[in-house]
């Protein structure tokens, strides 16, 4: 087989105006995607064609040869130094305004316009067809001719995180301009819908986590209230199985399936609003969560789970704000060695902190009582209690360490890794070390009286930073040396 037929698209262009920049990506895009699913679905019910049936994702492409300085205050937006930049693109309709804000930045920025048109990579017939309920690939071996013979498949050979690892070399000399492929990000749509039981659509730009399915029903009763406020600004609920509500008083039709990382969303017009997911437990899960919700560059991710307290001053119920971690989870040290700091942020922190004292109404050194700034230890091994105490003990003696659980320090150094904003308040909900193991007799009350506090904080904190401007909350601090011109 050696004919390729490709669609029609148009030449690439020079745009200097973002908004009609996006319009043309959406453009090339709905065209390759329709192209692949017609071919698709007439090779399915005809058979396989005489000819390799392709078509490309749309890029965006960037060049300057000049060394001119931007503001020194801004931490994306901007490319460092002379040279081609290029990034191709998926889902254009999902990500309208951040490629509205981003592409419209570096035209201002650099006085200089982008390019669009299709790109030399092609695009996945499995990813083309997702956004076609009526079509579905079969596996391997399932249609009545070699699939890969005729359409494009994934290839795990591209789709990768060299690029925010910090260890992408471009063959070409061009360096990319977005911190995921277009394959990348197609991907974690996948496995978002997978994992989370929603569609990538309804998540919003401020994503809390918690190992703990007692925080989904305050959630739900908090997004109701909202809901029947109309000064709110919250404009829907929506749960697994895409289920959504706009009235505070209607039902949700149960779960058809519980899906692995169970995902509530408290949307916003403008995709301000709020994101819960109950990533269970372990951090592996932490990991697989902010793997593929890092592709839709939230604003910020904060962790509100339960965790063990280390000191026997502290008593069940307290709050743990992290201002370091120990990180002994081991799931993400092949991409972020254990030597690299994950440091504390002060937008995050600040935050925290003043959304603990709304909630509590506490300050100053009376909030002391109730909270206590320190490290959190995260460990893969849940019941590290019966290990020999001299090692595990010891270490986190010498690390100063006020708590332990198993997800935090991921979630932290996934944001660190993927430029996302982030932050963790934890809830002391045993002292193993002391005593108080968690069983379910000790633990009732607890739950009782701290779950809806501890939810309102993660809540009030996130409605803190959606007012903050979007270049303080992610600042230079989560900037390397040359970074990618797309937040």
């Amino acid at each position: 087989m050696s004919a390729i037929i490709t669609p029609d698209s148009p030449a690439a262009e020079v745009f200097h105006d973002a908004v009609a920049a996006v319009a043309r990506l959406e453009e090339l895009y709905t065209q390759a995607t329709a192209f692949l699913c017609t071919h698709f679905a007439q090779a399915m019910r005809d058979g396989a064609p005489d000819c390799r049936v392709r078509a490309f994702y749309p890029q965006v492409e960037f060049e300057t040869s000049s060394y001119a300085h931007v503001d020194t205050r801004l931490s994306f937006g901007h490319v460092s130094a002379p040279g081609r930049y290029r990034a191709t693109i998926t889902r254009p309709d999902l990500f309208r305004s951040y490629l509205t804000q981003q592409i419209g930045l570096l035209i201002e920025n650099h006085g200089q316009p982008v390019t669009i048109g299709p790109s030399e990579t092609a695009m996945p017939v499995h990813f083309a067809v997702a956004g076609d309920a009526a079509i579905t690939v079969p596996q391997e071996g399932a249609a009545e001719f070699t699939l890969r013979d005729v359409f494009d498949v994934p290839d795990l050979s591209t789709t990768n995180d060299d690029i925010v690892n910090g260890t992408y070399s471009p063959a070409d000399g061009i360096a990319p301009l977005a911190p995921f492929t277009a394959q990348r990000v197609d991907y974690s749509l996948a496995r978002l819908a997978h994992y989370t039981a929603t569609d990538p659509e309804h998540f919003q730009n401020h994503v809390l986590f918690t190992n703990y399915q007692f925080y989904v029903s305050e959630f739900e009763a908090y997004a109701r209230a909202q809901l029947k406020d109309a000064t709110s600004g919250y404009t829907a609920f929506v749960s697994t199985d895409n289920a959504e509500i706009t009235d505070g008083d209607a039902p949700l039709p149960p779960s058809s399936k519980t899906p692995q990382m169970p995902t509530y969303h408290l949307k916003r017009a403008d995709g301000s609003g709020i994101t819960l997911v109950n990533i269970g437990v372990g951090p592996s899960n932490a990991k697989t969560a902010t793997d593929h919700i890092a592709v839709l560059r939230p604003h910020a991710w904060i962790m509100v789970g339960h965790c063990a307290g280390l000191r026997n001053s502290q008593a069940l119920g307290d709050f743990v704000l992290a201002h370091a971690y120990l990180r002994e989870d081991k799931v993400l040290d092949d991409d972020l060695p254990v030597w690299v700091p994950v440091p504390a942020l002060a937008e995050i922190q600040i935050a925290l902190e003043q959304a603990v004292a709304k909630v509590t109404e506490l300050e100053g050194y009376e909030l002391k009582r109730l909270m206590r700034t320190g490290t959190v230890a995260s460990l893969d091994n849940r019941n590290w209690e019966l290990r020999d105490q001299s090692g595990p003990v010891q270490r986190l003696s010498q690390s100063r360490a006020v708590a332990l659980d198993m997800e935090s320090a991921t979630i932290a150094a996934n944001g660190f890794r993927f430029r996302v904003p982030y932050g963790t308040l934890l809830c002391v909900s045993d002292k193993p070390l002391h005593g108080e193991l968690k069983l379910p007799g000790m633990a009732s009350d607890f739950y009782k009286t701290q779950v809806v506090r501890h939810l309102m904080i993660g809540i009030h904190a996130m409605e803190q930073l959606r007012s903050m401007p979007l270049e303080r909350i992610h600042s230079r601090k989560l900037r390397s040396f040359e970074e990618t011109a797309f937040l």
